[in-house]
């Protein structure tokens, strides 16, 4: 372990743990502290990526060295970032469903290698040889055969389906895959296991977290579920999109009907509390344990390999994967642990390098996630004396050209589009089976599309070459415009549709292409 220099940094800001002695200074690069590294990076960034709003934390040596917010929570009330700030965290609730999980894996009442079916009996996926063997392990290890994003349409955008509709909607989407075969992200693998948790420890899945890992860390401001967030509490945080080079207002609750694959709402002064609970091997900062030595390290575990570039050793990077609720990797001769997460105007991004007793969360309500890398990266770069880059250059080049590239984009034009049917044959409610309803309709001289079962997911349909139309959403902001294309019978009766992104940017979560949309 490097030997590193103290500074005291005593602070009463709005309730957070920023209390250090000077035996808990921290590692100095070139006259620059860690604390000082983080703060100016994250300053910078505010600007170099159009970001209103930033919260940071960062943890050392069992100390807080800083947790801080920047620029405004939200662009109408111009009201400050704190560090009390609830931002969504998105995907990051996968690492506290984990850690739900192992709590019950010590109690006994369930085992990482325990089938699904033996907890939920009623589960079911398309293929019954994986229904029969899927483990706990599997739906926190992204290894199910189920491709990137499958099924998520039926809780993305928000949805009026319950959790009992998700999982009996899982039977009916497509497997992608050979079973524990790949990688392949997938959000419904860990709201199965999100039920699996309130089935087993007999409440709900949100009041088990809270009680069981919340509470004792006493994470006070956290919640699952933003409609769970105490009314009379309104520093929270809105997010916004860019487009057109302009900030747009995007407010949204935090990914509600994500459950355990991603409701969380927290703020930096609550994560402290879990980077020092993770970084003391599952003891809180009161000393209470809320899980093992042992399950850390099974949570931290490269249980499904992903593939790396060519050149990442050159970020000092040989292998990586995914544990359970957790990204691992090599980098540079240590342990790097995170997990991001996004929902549309929001992200947030954890890294943690156990070796060296810091953990790191940055937050953001814009989608710019290069700002976070940038803050993150630059402070590895104090704590690991690793190779200097300028990473708010290097990223916010990525950025700028990622906006570019989306400003700039158009569907190509056909040359010699042939012609639709009627618009009216096209009219009639389509029924997909792990989806439900969509409903296109005529009015005047245009289709409209109806997602019967998601509110934001109404739009138009603009012809573009024979049976195949545009689908614009009348949130452009969603920028997920779609092809669909109608199955034509040869008496020109139109029998089913299937739909995909017009654009590689799409959020992978707007998963068109598993549908399959046949007419009623």
């Amino acid at each position: 372990m490097k030997t590193l220099s103290k500074i005291l940094c005593v602070s009463a800001a709005a309730g957070a743990l920023l209390a250090c002695s000077d035996s808990a200074k921290v590692e100095q690069k070139e006259g620059v502290s860690l604390e000082q590294k983080i703060r100016q990076t994250a300053e910078q960034s505010l600007d170099a990526f159009n970001i209103p709003g930033l919260a940071v934390v960062a943890v050392k040596d069992g100390e807080v060295v800083l947790a801080e917010g920047f620029g405004v929570r939200d662009i109408e009330s111009q009201q400050p970032v704190t560090p009390t700030t609830l931002f969504g965290i998105a995907s990051h609730t996968k690492a506290f469903t984990a850690a739900a999980m192992a709590t019950l894996v010590e109690q006994g009442k369930v085992g990482w290698d325990d089938k699904v079916i033996e907890h939920l009996p009623g589960f079911k996926l398309a293929n019954p040889y994986i229904t029969r063997e899927l483990t706990i392990r599997d739906l926190l290890s992204h290894r199910s055969g189920l491709g990137l994003g499958a099924g998520d349409l039926m809780i993305w955008p928000n949805t009026d389906k319950t959790t009992d509709d998700v999982i009996a909607g899982l039977a009916n989407v497509p497997i992608e895959h050979g079973f524990r075969e790949r990688f392949d992200y997938n959000n419904l693998m860990f709201v199965t296991a999100g039920e699996v948790i309130s089935e087993v420890s007999g409440v709900p899945y949100h009041q088990y977290v809270e009680q069981t890992l919340f509470e004792p860390m006493q994470m006070d401001e956290s919640t699952i579920g933003f409609s769970r967030i105490d009314a009379s509490y309104d520093n929270v945080a809105v997010g916004t999109i860019e487009m057109d080079g302009e900030l747009h207002r995007f407010p949204l609750d935090f990914l509600e009907d994500f459950s355990a694959a991603g409701a969380t709402a927290a703020s930096v002064d609550d994560m402290s509390r879990w980077l020092l609970t993770l970084l003391n091997e599952g003891e809180t900062p009161t000393d209470k344990r809320l899980f093992k030595k042992k399950s850390l390290h099974d949570m931290w575990q490269l249980t499904t390999p992903l593939p790396v570039s060519a050149d990442a050793a050159e970020q000092g990077t040989y292998f990586r994967g995914y544990g359970l609720g957790w990204f691992v990797k090599d980098y540079y001769g240590v342990k790097h642990v995170s997990h991001s997460g996004g929902i549309l105007g929001m992200l947030s991004f954890t890294t943690v390098i156990p070796e060296e007793e810091f953990a790191i969360t940055v937050m953001s309500n814009q989608q710019a996630f290069g700002a976070l890398t940038a803050i993150v990266q630059e402070s590895l770069e104090v704590v690991l004396d690793v190779p200097d880059q300028d990473w708010i250059a290097k990223e916010s080049k990525k950025y700028h050209e990622f906006i570019q590239k989306k400003a700039d984009f158009k569907v190509e034009a056909v040359d010699d589009p042939q012609p639709s049917l009627a618009l009216s044959k096209y009219a009639g409610t389509y029924t997909d089976a792990w989806y439900g309803d969509v409903v296109i309709s005529e009015k005047g001289d245009a289709l409209h599309i109806n997602f019967t079962h998601t509110d934001m997911l109404k739009g138009s349909l603009e012809h573009y070459n024979g049976n195949t139309f545009i689908v614009r959403w009348d949130e452009p902001l969603l920028e997920a415009d779609a092809f669909i294309e109608f199955d034509v019978s040869r008496s020109n009766q139109v029998e089913a549709a299937t739909m995909e992104a017009v654009a590689d940017f799409t959020d992978f979560s707007f998963d068109f292409h598993n549908l399959k949309l046949d007419k009623q």
